[in-house]
């Protein structure tokens, strides 16, 4: 397989989509104004830039449809897969024009889990952290972990974006690691390393145009979305959850962190906004949008990376570890805030 052509082509199609969707966006107005504290950006940046990634990716994909094919991966669950995208990218540009309130925005990402579990997309096992046994599931407990895990990691996505090139950078770093695990021996499945290169190449594609200073933005559609098909991608290579959640330990932590935050201070987790990520912190302590966004390449490649050697058990240390680590970070840059 010319994995170099794949790689090439991908690269190109999202850099050249990424400049013409900048150019509508611009023409219709969908654009994002630095007119409030939260946002550091100067003047207006079109958004939209999902929108490049998704059409990459699924183009490329049809292209090579027959080595997506060859495996384990049928052709409803790249319906199924297809469908939940589109209603991302859909439902993100209507938020981006019209900006729809949070309780309405969670409906496209909630259709989306279903479109996945409806093409048949399901994990019926796992390893179990402490055993290194398998954990079966039914087909309930499956969907019910599908769905769970999708609207998490798209929702870990969502939250990340407030750097430039931050989820594109570390999403590929992601769609990285599951490619180099699915060629290894052990593990061999052409299908999916070919799909994880597809969306590493679209993802720098567009990082091109999208590191800081960004030209463009993925808008909601695109955060939501390179979260979705990394979930999605870590479940059909067989349940390899855990290096997704190793490459996104950091931001989902601090996630689950920024649930628990606003629930103390009796605010609306989905529909409150501020600056107390820890990218933002970081960015505002003067490390700057540059520093920032490789530091957090740097802690997703390196756990990522570790996935790969780590046995079930070690890698669910190697997760505590990440906890640990985005705790200490909290506490140090809240006390650094407040001198």
């Amino acid at each position: 397989m010319n994995y170099l052509t794949i790689f090439t082509s991908t690269i190109i199609l999202s850099y050249v989509l990424t400049l013409c969707i900048a150019k509508i966006a611009n023409k219709l107005n969908i654009v994002d104004i630095a007119d409030v504290e939260r946002k550091k950006h100067k003047g207006r940046t079109p958004l939209l830039g999902g929108t490049a990634i998704f059409l990459s990716f699924f183009c490329i994909s049809f292209i090579f449809k027959e080595e997506l094919l060859s495996g384990d991966l049928e052709t409803h669950h790249l319906i199924g897969v297809f469908i939940g995208a589109l209603i991302l990218i859909i439902g993100g540009a209507i938020d981006d024009k019209f900006k729809i309130s949070a309780k309405k925005q969670i409906i496209f990402p909630i259709i989306a889990c279903f479109s996945v579990i409806l093409g048949g997309v399901e994990i019926t096992k796992i390893n179990s952290p402490l055993t290194n046994d398998f954990l079966y599931f039914s087909t309930i407990t499956s969907n019910i972990f599908v769905f769970t895990w999708l609207i998490c990691i798209m929702y870990t996505t969502k939250l990340l974006d407030g750097i430039d090139g931050l989820v594109s950078g570390v999403t590929g770093i992601g769609a990285f690691i599951i490619f180099i695990f699915t060629l290894t021996t052990k593990y061999y499945q052409p299908d999916i390393s070919t799909a994880s290169l597809i969306l590493l190449s679209a993802c720098l594609g567009f990082l091109i145009l999208n590191w800081h200073p960004a030209k463009i933005f993925l808008g909601e559609g695109g955060s939501l979305f390179l979260g979705y098909i990394l979930g999605v991608l870590a479940i059909i290579s067989g349940g390899k959850v855990a290096i997704a959640a190793l490459v996104l330990g950091i931001p989902i932590t601090d996630m689950l962190w920024t649930i628990i935050r606003r629930l103390i201070n009796k605010k609306n987790p989905l529909t409150s906004a501020d600056r107390l990520h820890l990218h933002h912190r970081l960015n505002d302590l003067g490390l700057g949008p540059k520093r920032t966004a490789t530091l957090y390449y740097l802690f997703s490649g390196i756990f990522g990376i570790s996935a790969v050697f780590l046995q079930s058990k070690e890698k669910f240390f190697a997760l505590l570890l990440l906890i640990l680590i985005m705790i200490v970070s909290v506490i140090y840059l809240s006390k650094q805030k407040k001198m």
